[in-house]
């Protein structure tokens, strides 16, 4: 969000240089409103020391990709024409090594998407609506390859989240784009691990409850008010449902929504762009963190990404949740409002804000407000 421009004060050539370059230094500040945007700068400041070759080899290696378009082949909807993007932003809560105690059950090395937002980024990439689809949601799942060739068959009425545990980053792509008829022009996974590292690595997030949240399941315990959240309390709120709203996905979404806001709200905030050591240690730790389609599998290319992100900020960030109602056969399962849905998705296609009647009277899961930012 840029400043707005005031008149030049009167001095010398010299003073006034100096004064607008301090007003340019403001507005860049002001703008930075991604938590990925540290690793622009972090690319910046490794790759202007000694060593520069070795860190940036190093962050380069701790990126995880997948090549979605291989997979996918050339049966997808458009790419838009008008300079919006889609992104298909997953939370995966891997059963496996560093996630196996977060996320719980079994060592088996199954996974799932316990997280799932469309983030549709609007043209001039100052504003963006994000979309979260319900994991409980019952859909028909489309025929899908995954990233090592493997065919899956199609199936009917099954959970939104299985596509993911059935082929992986490839399948879900797949199955998001024949929901909502949107390309999915890049992809962005982050597992239990890596999010809980990454806010302590920020020192925490502040957020307030307007209620108690005691969910043994998540096994966090807040008592109303504000609390900085450790990493691990962060994870968490992410994954809490139980003793908020109804007790449903859908609260837990709300959670979720709220808490990244809070999020962006604290990299606004937080001095990581003023500490070299700092900022290198969050830019280590979200390269680790995060599984991206092939084109954003580099440090230059997410540099070169994240510079087009720089103004969004809480304030312009829209978030909805798909239009769905309780299945009648099982309380634990959603289905889409097909015709409030449509309105959405055309929304986003058309490139403009989701109108509001796409989004009343529908389930909703009654956690709205139990989290705000401060």
């Amino acid at each position: 969000m840029s400043a707005e421009s005031t008149p030049d004060h009167p001095g010398t050539a010299g003073e006034t240089g100096t004064t607008d370059r301090r007003r340019r230094e403001t507005r860049g500040r002001r703008r930075r409103g991604l938590l990925i945007t540290a690793w622009v700068a972090a690319g910046i400041v490794v790759l202007g020391g000694t060593g520069a070759g070795y860190l940036y080899l190093k962050l380069n290696g701790n990126i995880n990709s997948v090549d979605i378009d291989q997979a996918l082949g050339t049966d997808r909807p458009q790419k838009a024409d008008d300079g919006s993007r889609n992104i298909l932003v997953l939370g995966s809560d891997t059963r496996s090594g560093g996630n196996k105690k977060l996320g719980g059950g079994t060592d088996d090395g199954s996974a799932r998407s316990d997280t799932a937002m469309v983030v549709h980024l609007y043209q001039g990439h100052t504003r963006a609506g994000v979309v979260s689809i319900p994991r409980d949601t019952l859909i028909d799942r489309p025929e899908c390859t995954d990233g090592d060739g493997r065919t899956h068959e199609a199936a009917d009425g099954v959970m939104f989240n299985s596509a993911y545990a059935t082929g992986g980053a490839a399948c879900a792509v797949k199955t998001v784009e024949s929901l909502t008829d949107l390309r999915m022009d890049h992809y962005l996974e982050v597992d239990f691990a890596g999010f809980k590292k990454l806010v302590d690595e920020l020192g925490g997030v502040e957020v307030t409850t307007g209620e108690d949240i005691d969910d043994p399941d998540s096994h966090l315990k807040l008592k109303a008010g504000t609390h900085r959240l450790t990493g691990e309390q962060a994870l968490g709120l992410v994954r809490t449902r139980h003793g908020v709203g109804d007790g449903s996905d859908l609260g837990r979404i709300q959670l979720q929504q709220a808490f990244v806001k809070a999020l962006i709200t604290q990299v606004n905030e937080v001095g990581v762009f003023t500490s070299p050591k700092k900022l290198y240690d969050l830019a280590d730790t979200a390269t680790r963190t995060v599984t991206t389609d092939s084109d954003l599998a580099s440090v230059n290319s997410l540099m070169s990404f994240v510079n087009g992100l720089e103004g969004i900020t809480a304030e312009n960030l829209d978030m909805v949740t798909l239009p769905v109602r309780y299945d009648p056969a099982d309380p634990n399962r959603v289905l889409i409002q097909e015709k409030k849905a449509r309105q959405v998705w055309q929304a986003l296609k058309d490139d403009r804000p989701i109108p509001e009647k796409a989004t009343q009277g529908t389930a909703a899961g009654d956690a709205k407000g139990v989290v705000d930012a401060p």
